[in-house]
């Protein structure tokens, strides 16, 4: 989203936060333990399959793919779909796909399921990378129809590597937002955000400028939703009624706007395409 030259010049040489200080956060509790179960369960069920299809998030194309499913694919052939492609920023598009065919991943596609861009390509690359590979049990493959699909859960890692990997999976809706915290995951999307120079915020919401400090930016957006109530405030001199915003109303609003793509698109995994250290502090 285009911001107004002065405010676009301002924000650009704003001082933002270098790191995200994150206090004692377990990020274990976050995910279902349910995860390795499933895991177990997959494996069973690719005995039976002649390619796999993992479908991953674009806006973190290179975080939170499970290691132990690249493991369990043994030889198969394997399709990876990064889907919600038009949420993502994908100027470094050429770079992400440099690092996955590193990482052993040649076969790739970018996609929007909801706008059915790419999809159609799906079925015929995986009927070319089935045609070039061996087919492990053609006694059992179907027929009528000709290919048939196995759909499975969603397989995170039993153990996610960093909290901030952790955050990246909750922004893009992996967990309930209430296990994570919506004001710690609104003050990581805002630090990334004015990171990444991706000030759509500020137009979307109608702020003055851009900030850094998530408790001005989430007042700021609960007065202009109408989120605020009255309270009373004990004084010297009596009563007091003060406007109190409704800080996780404002915050939610924040993720639902993110994620709905209402402030333009935005690539989780920059700093990780571009070789930064990570963001995150521990104290």
């Amino acid at each position: 989203m285009r911001l107004a030259p002065r405010v676009l010049c301002s924000a650009a040489q704003a001082a933002w936060r270098e790191n995200f200080l994150l206090r004692g956060r377990d990020v274990a509790r976050w995910f279902p333990g349910h995860m390795a179960k499933g895991l177990k369960k997959m494996k069973s069920s690719l005995k039976l399959v002649d390619c796999i299809i993992e479908v991953h998030d674009a806006r973190i194309p290179l975080s939170g793919r499970n290691p132990l499913f690249q493991e369990t694919l043994g030889l198969k052939p394997h399709l990876l779909v990064l889907n919600k492609m038009d949420l993502a920023d994908l100027t470094e598009q050429q770079k992400i796909m440099q690092r996955l065919e590193g990482e052993g991943l040649k076969n790739v596609i970018f996609t929007n399921c909801l706008k059915d861009e790419n999809v159609k390509q799906i079925i015929p690359m995986v009927t070319e990378l089935m045609g070039s590979s061996p087919r492990y049990h053609r006694g059992e493959v179907s027929e009528r129809p000709l290919m048939f699909l196995l759909d499975t859960p969603g397989v995170l890692a039993p153990r996610i590597e960093s909290v901030e990997t952790g955050l990246k999976l909750a922004l893009c809706g992996t967990v309930l937002d209430h296990l994570v915290g919506e004001e710690t995951m609104a003050d990581y999307l805002l630090f990334i955000l004015n990171r990444h120079q991706r000030f759509g915020y500020v137009q979307h919401y109608g702020l003055g400028s851009a900030c850094d400090n998530i408790e001005r930016v989430l007042k700021s957006v609960a007065v202009k939703l109408g989120k605020t109530q009255k309270v009373k405030v004990l004084t010297g001199t009596g009563d007091v009624n003060v406007i109190q915003p409704d800080y996780p109303a404002a915050a939610r609003d924040f993720l639902r706007t993110f994620r709905r793509g209402l402030l333009g698109p935005v690539m989780l995994d920059l700093d990780v395409l571009r070789g930064h250290p990570p963001a995150e502090t521990v104290p």
